[in-house]
């Protein structure tokens, strides 16, 4: 009895410590949903009314520029180095929180 409570201990043990490398093995997003999910938000707040007309032609503006910067790094190296994928990820959380903000600031369509 205490050896199957030892080994049932240890097993639970062992998934606690995987836990957190599963967790950040899912939440890394590939760019392309990246850009669709940013892209259903921004939608979602034009109809919603969330966001007025100003703030989505500037959400919208600065998600071309950034799928514009994605382009020119896969045309100049043939793909994505690591340290674009990096700079590409920082910036789509700071386009991500920009949405959000704007969509919570409750300044409504008219």
């Amino acid at each position: 009895m205490m050896k199957t409570f030892s080994l049932m201990l240890a097993g639970l043990a062992v998934s606690v410590a995987a836990l957190p490398a599963a967790a950040s093995a899912q939440s890394w997003q590939s760019i392309n949903s990246r850009q669709n999910r940013i892209e259903t938000r921004i939608n979602q707040g034009i109809r919603s009314g969330a966001l007025n007309r100003n703030e989505a032609v500037r959400l919208r503006t600065q998600f071309r520029d950034l799928a514009g910067l994605e382009n020119r790094y896969r045309r100049t190296g043939g793909g994505l180095s690591m340290g674009e994928r990096r700079d590409l990820d920082r910036r789509f959380d700071a386009l991500s929180q920009r949405v959000r903000v704007q969509k919570n600031d409750r300044q409504q369509r008219w």
